[in-house]
């Protein structure tokens, strides 16, 4: 199926504008993270507990917080959990680690909170969850080492299968990607978690699959267009998959989306950040590792070196 037949965008030539989309969110998504809400954290990364408690009816969350700063509890997190049509409404507390507080047990403070200032009861703690900073510490260790492993490996892999220069360029728009989203959790203040992170790694793969699809096309007409300049072959391999990528990422997009959507509080930000991935990862295929081949062959050409790919004259 094609969406679009015998197109010819000239891509390359609205390259300051795709740059300036780029720079507008990748600068809002760091200035959040250095100036305004930083890297927001979930309990799995900073430490602290999480404890789900359920009610017979929608409780008020204002409540919930008078009855927490009565209690002493400071710094306490509390979200409406969508759960299955019939099921109890369900409140997730979310505390930071208390380290100035030797023995401060967290589940055993929520609950008094409650039984105080809810004096008929109707509510049940379902389940508590306590990871320590040190284990936190560990676990953002982690999550950092296998995303820089996996772009490591994908490095490896694209320049044994093509060039370097293509893997440099898949690398650069993954970590443009990954920036971008992690960036909208910032400005949105959504915390980070596992599973979080396993949706950006998720991300990765997927947005590096979409540019190699890409890569592919413009080596086969490399092969077949040797007297066109790159940004020609470059401008025709984009407007040949253009089709096949919109399909490919709008009907997952429109699956992510309902996921978000339906999904329910517990997948929040692992659809959010396959949302804010794919639209990022499919826009970046186009506009960002592709074009970054012909500006590297038109910056070795300028500098009087050898083109690196065929095509080796500027357009």
């Amino acid at each position: 199926m094609e969406l679009f037949r015998d197109i010819n965008i000239d891509w390359l030539s609205k390259k300051w504008y795709l740059l300036a989309f780029s720079l507008v969110f990748s600068v809002s998504g760091i200035f959040s993270m250095l100036f305004w809400h930083g890297i927001p954290y979930g309990v799995d990364f900073k430490g602290g507990t999480q404890v789900h408690v359920s009610f017979d009816s929608q409780p008020n969350e204002d409540h919930i917080r008078s009855a927490f700063d009565a209690a002493g509890i400071k710094d306490a997190k509390i979200q409406s959990v969508k759960g299955d049509v019939g099921a109890r409404p369900e409140v997730l507390v979310s505390l930071p680690e208390k380290s100035d507080a030797v023995g401060f047990n967290a589940r055993a403070a929520v609950l008094g909170a409650m039984q105080s200032n809810f004096h008929d009861g109707g509510f049940k703690v379902e389940s508590s969850q306590t990871i320590g900073p040190t284990a936190g510490e560990q676990l953002r260790h982690q999550a950092l080492f296998a995303t820089l492993y996996s772009l490591l490996g994908m490095l490896i892999y694209l320049w044994f299968r093509f060039e370097l220069i293509y893997g440099v360029a898949a690398v650069v728009a993954v970590f443009h990607d990954t920036l971008i989203t992690i960036g909208a959790f910032s400005l949105t203040n959504q915390e980070i978690t596992l599973t979080v992170v396993a949706a950006i790694l998720t991300l990765v793969g997927y947005s590096m699959n979409d540019t190699i699809v890409v890569f592919d096309r413009i080596r086969e007409n490399l092969a077949t267009s040797r007297r066109e300049s790159l940004s020609v072959v470059v401008n025709k391999s984009i407007n040949q998959t253009l089709s096949r990528t919109l399909l490919t990422s709008g009907l997952t997009f429109l699956t992510v989306l309902c996921l978000y959507v339906f999904g329910g509080e517990v997948l929040r930000g692992f659809s959010f950040a396959l949302v804010v991935g794919i639209l990022i990862g499919t826009y970046s295929s186009i506009a960002v590792a592709a074009p970054m081949l012909v500006a590297y062959q038109d910056w070795r050409l300028s500098k009087g070196k050898s083109a690196s790919l065929p095509g080796g004259k500027r357009a």
